[in-house]
């Protein structure tokens, strides 16, 4: 088997569920250490920081190791020309590729310093991110003049990312008996001139830099009720924001509340900016130059957000397929591997 492949079937088979990355970031740790000094690897709770500056520019690759729960998954198989299994596309193969690449003789002494960031924690809460802390306690990572954040992308180059926000949308009414309910108020039935109107919401297209984003506000949860006999007094939605980088945090919000506006209460529970599209980046062009990937708007939320709130350059960049994320078949076309990888080495030695 290929060598990059035989590194994707090996990390995809260490359990790395959010919460549970201590193995894995031992196990990526240890690969490492023959081709770097100790004080190059440098773990701070399960992130790796690897690599260090001596003065070249500086380029920074990040990959989380962390995945959602499995769905009978957990284990790497290749059928044809593709390999299955929990994380092979979100993100197992650009952390694969990332170890190749720190690997590479030609790479380390070439014209950048090379750094490779693998953090934990970001399929769970945004506040809980592992990267949050690994920038926290090196700073020098902000001097990078490009973060390369290997998300799925399918080979494209995607710039800047959606922010995403998430808020209790209440509704209220009364309890009473389901025999009688002329004594009460009904909050689900309340809640359906508001839900119908949602439904037929169409994305909003936003052009920035000619690059395509799309807002969008999507119910994801609904709960609510006491019993089949009780006339439910209160029904909660999570309603969903994903917007461009037009928007900050506090117009996004404010968006949001007025989508929301005929609920008796909205509680926003968490939120992520979005990021930034960097301009007039050189290597941004060289990048696309090289692997002649295609410009694209980032529609899900990444890290790139978190980079560009501290003024780091990045993009996204990966070997999955951005379809295939979180999916029970999840699967990636194994020559994405090889094409990220021969990419992004030409990239960082030339």
């Amino acid at each position: 088997m290929n060598p990059l492949h035989e590194t994707l079937e090996w990390l995809v088979n260490i359990p790395s569920v959010t919460g549970n990355e201590g193995r894995i970031a031992t196990a990526i740790a240890e690969r490492l250490l023959p081709t770097w000094s100790l004080a190059s690897v440098a773990r701070i709770g399960n992130s790796l920081v690897v690599g260090e500056p001596s003065g070249r520019p500086m380029i920074v690759m990040y990959g989380h190791t962390d995945t959602v729960p499995e769905q009978g998954n957990a284990t790497a198989r290749i059928e044809g020309d593709r390999m299955y299994g929990l994380g092979t596309s979100d993100m197992k193969a650009g952390v694969a590729v990332m170890i190749h690449l720190l690997e590479d003789e030609a790479i380390r002494n070439g014209p950048f310093d090379v750094v490779g960031v693998f953090y934990d924690k970001e399929e769970g809460p945004s506040a809980e991110n592992g990267l949050e802390e690994v920038l926290d306690r090196v700073d020098w990572l902000a001097a990078a003049k490009l973060a390369i954040v290997m998300e799925p992308t399918d080979l494209q180059l995607e710039l800047g990312c959606n922010g995403v926000l998430n808020a209790d949308v209440i509704f209220r009414g009364k309890s009473a008996h389901s025999a009688r309910p002329w004594l009460g108020e009904n909050a689900v039935t309340k809640a359906g001139q508001w839900l119908a109107g949602l439904h037929a919401l169409e994305p909003k297209l936003v052009v920035i830099d000619g690059l395509e984003y799309r807002e969008v506000f999507s119910v994801t949860r609904a709960h609510g009720g006491i019993a089949n006999n009780i006339i439910p007094p209160e029904f909660t939605f999570n309603l969903n924001h994903r917007f461009p980088p037009l928007y900050g945090l506090d117009e996004a919000e404010a968006r949001l509340r007025r989508v929301a506006a005929a609920a008796d209460e909205v509680v926003i529970k968490d939120r992520a900016p979005a990021g930034i599209v960097p301009e007039g980046n050189e290597l941004v062009t060289k990048l696309q130059r090289i692997t002649g990937a295609e410009l694209a708007a980032k529609q899900g939320w990444t890290d790139v957000a978190r980079l560009s709130e501290r003024g780091i350059p990045a993009v996204n960049y990966g070997p999955g397929e951005v379809a295939q994320a979180h999916q029970v078949g999840e699967n990636v076309p194994l020559r994405y591997l090889d094409d990220a990888l021969a990419a992004l080495g030409e990239f960082l030695s030339g």
